[in-house]
């Protein structure tokens, strides 16, 4: 655990450094040139340090700021004309720089959570942003009316916040491989993903932003921001939704524990593994999640048995109770209405391997990764005293018959970095 926290610090320690750096010689840079248009750095900063103070948690990978990050980006592709003087590359850094430690600041006095290695990464981002939109647009292209500027001035736009979410989703996925171990084109496809469905929303939330001050001046961003808070009270919404889904499903979770048919803790151990072994095999984020919730619900279906099993060792039970236990979880899951696919994987988290997935490519191999996790918390985990090597070895005998081999491989090359429960 210890190198895991070690390469999150070093990770971590980078991209503040990276962020520190280029904001420090960005305001250097603006303070002797002399900031230009000041009204507008002034009210797109406000934004900015707002956003930041109001940044939250919408998946379990990292905060997100959508005022803060279309603020930002608008301010990277202001022009005319009302703008006279269009902020230079430098500038748009200096400001978002200084207006994300504003806004953090006040998250830190009040013990709120805060995240400044993602506060960096937005920066950086934008300083992407600047550096297209500076590269591509002519200085004396901006709003006229005509079509001939209006066209080009979109497609800068557009081309400087697609160069914005590349370098993000770059870095996310240089950090999600740091972190989790998960392949680096399974980490990058998810950040296009996640760029894809929340990334282009703030991106075109900033131009709209950026194309209604230019043409209306400082009467655009009231016009504009309206919507951008609108589009944060949902994404907090939707959030909220996301907390509370989790906690029903541990609370579920819990009474096989309460009911003395699993070990305390075994449960959440069980997740623990099976969402460690997901990352290794590039899990896409949304079957990560079922994948979760199918290990907190695994022995749900115990319940439904005469006697629990000594210590929630459901291993010492017949393959026939094992598999009506999960046949029982199941129906039980399924009761819920939005859990099938969660279903589907405790279904056939008891089925052996060479008469189950082998045979049939329809079985999720989630089911296996629950079933070999399963294995390997009720050898290894607490009060159980084998030591990882025994256990594998255990689990080995298995292979092929009883256990997936591509899933008993991840496990090998999780436990071979020192994964502990």
């Amino acid at each position: 655990m210890s190198e895991v926290v070690e390469r999150r610090l070093g990770s971590g320690a980078v991209l503040i450094l990276a962020g520190g750096v280029l904001g420090l010689a960005a305001l250097i840079i603006t303070v002797r040139r002399g900031v230009t248009e000041w009204p507008y750095a002034l009210t797109f900063g406000i934004l900015i340090a707002i956003g930041e103070m109001v940044q939250f948690r919408v998946d379990r990978s990292r905060n997100r700021a959508p005022i803060a990050t279309s603020a930002a980006l608008g301010y990277a592709v202001l022009r005319g004309p009302e703008v006279g003087i269009p902020p230079d590359v430098a500038q748009v850094i200096a400001v978002t720089g200084i207006a994300t430690l504003a806004g953090v600041l006040p998250r830190v006095i009040a013990g709120m959570r805060w995240d400044i290695v993602v506060s960096c990464r937005r920066v950086l981002s934008v300083a992407g942003a600047a550096a297209v939109f500076s590269a591509v647009t002519p200085i004396d292209l901006y709003w006229t009316g005509s079509w001939r500027h209006a066209l080009p001035l979109t497609g800068a736009m557009l081309l400087a916040v697609l160069g914005a979410a590349t370098m993000d989703a770059l870095i996310g996925a240089g950090q999600a491989t740091e972190k989790f171990n998960q392949p680096f084109p399974a980490a990058l496809r998810d950040e296009v993903v996640m760029a894809g469905r929340i990334g282009m929303a703030m991106g075109i939330s900033g131009i709209l932003l950026a194309c209604g001050t230019s043409l209306l001046g400082l009467w655009g961003p009231p016009l504009v921001v309206v919507p951008l808070f609108l589009t944060q009270f949902a994404f907090r919404r939707f959030a909220s939704a996301q907390r509370t889904y989790r906690t029903t499903v541990r609370s579920m979770a819990r009474s096989t524990e309460i009911a003395g048919f699993s070990s305390p803790g075994q449960n959440a151990r069980t997740a623990q593994l099976a969402v460690t072994l997901g990352h290794d095999l590039g899990l896409t984020p949304a079957r990560m999640e079922a994948l979760e919730y199918a290990a907190l619900l695994s022995g749900v279906g115990q319940l439904a048995l005469a006697d629990p099993s000594p210590g929630g060792a459901s291993l010492l039970r017949s393959r026939g109770e094992r598999q009506q236990a999960a046949e029982i979880g199941a129906s039980i899951i399924e009761r819920s209405g939005v859990l099938d696919h969660v279903a589907e994987i405790v279904r056939h988290s008891n089925d052996p391997y060479r008469q189950g997935r082998a045979n049939n490519s329809d079985i999720p191999v989630e089911s296996g990764i629950v079933n070999v996790a399963l294995a390997y918390e009720q050898l290894v985990g607490e009060g159980n005293g084998q030591s990882p090597e025994k256990a594998m070895e255990s689990i080995g005998l298995g292979i092929g018959a009883e256990y997936d081999p591509v899933v008993v491989e991840s496990l090998r090359r999780v436990i071979g970095r020192g994964f502990r429960f």
